[in-house]
């Protein structure tokens, strides 16, 4: 069917407003975050370009390099966690609603199981933190106090909350298998657990691949679990810190380190190329070579 003008028309009209919300709330500041990152807004003569020097300042200087470091390595931390952890918890919750064991029950269970991703940040932090406190709590060690565990108990917090958006991934490429498949295994005589891995698994395998990449990006977009529990200078001695506080406490300043929107832009748009060139990657090398079955 020929698209005539007015149809063109029509779906430019529909596409504008979403478009104009997202160039004005998102493209325009990761622009204006890029460009500031060249100046230099603390000069005696206003804002000056100076080129790379935030980017050398940030990677050569002894105090920021070692803040950097330390924070991109703790985000590194934070990704494995959650990939380790929450793919594999996701699929056997997915598997488990899918499986016919829980009958009736099913919806029941998978909205408990997905409650806690829509929970504030703000209340899961205050609730775990009542359940870990060495006074009133059911552990007596201060894990959130502890450099070792701090961090991991941060990321399985964080694991609890989330876990529900890879179950629904793949609950949701589980139920899109086709009955005749399943059922052409039993007459075979495959047994449930031979079908799950046979069958189902390389099924859904294409699934973990963008769950992968998802988890990436928002881990090391993160910010909002680790502040609302140890604020912007996660400690102790910023064993969770991580880049998304890192930008925060550089660029607005906090714990007594002085604003610099310059070097906190250059922080921003390190993340932004960390995160660009990693996807980029994922979808020219892995996506690209991705087989999925004809169903």
């Amino acid at each position: 069917m020929k698209r005539t003008a007015a149809s063109y028309r029509n779906l430019i009209l529909f596409v504008l407003p979403a478009l104009a919300i997202y160039v004005a709330f998102s493209v325009y500041p990761l622009i204006s975050s890029v460009v500031l990152s060249f100046f230099d807004s603390d000069g005696p003569v206003g804002s000056v370009f100076v080129g790379f020097e935030n980017y050398v300042f940030l990677f050569t200087n002894e105090a920021t390099s070692e803040r950097f470091w330390n924070a991109l390595g703790n985000n590194v931390v934070f990704f494995l966690i959650h990939l380790v952890v929450e793919v594999p918890v996701g699929l056997l919750m997915a598997a488990l609603l899918t499986s016919g064991v829980l009958r009736r029950s099913t919806g029941v269970y998978r909205t408990l199981l997905f409650i806690p991703a829509t929970l504030s940040v703000v209340i899961v932090g205050f609730i775990w933190r009542l359940i870990i406190s060495p006074l009133w709590g059911i552990v007596s060690f201060p894990l959130l106090g502890n450099e070792v565990t701090a961090l991991p108990t941060i990321s399985l917090m964080s694991v609890w909350q989330y876990v529900g958006i890879p179950m629904i991934f793949l609950y949701t490429a589980l139920l899109a298998i086709p009955g005749d498949i399943l059922e052409a295994a039993r007459i075979d005589g495959s047994t449930g657990w031979s079908t799950f891995w046979r069958i189902k698994f390389p099924l859904i395998a294409p699934q973990f691949g963008l769950i992968a990449i998802l988890t990436y990006i928002w881990t090391f977009n993160g910010f909002d679990i680790v502040y609302a529990l140890n604020g912007s200078a996660p400690g102790p001695n910023y064993s969770t810190d991580i880049l998304g506080t890192l930008f925060y406490r550089t660029f607005f300043g906090s714990s007594g380190q002085v604003a610099n929107l310059d070097l906190g832009a250059t922080v921003a748009s390190v993340i932004f190329f960390i995160i660009l060139v990693t996807t980029a990657a994922y979808f020219w090398v892995l996506q690209r070579r991705l087989k999925t079955y004809e169903l």
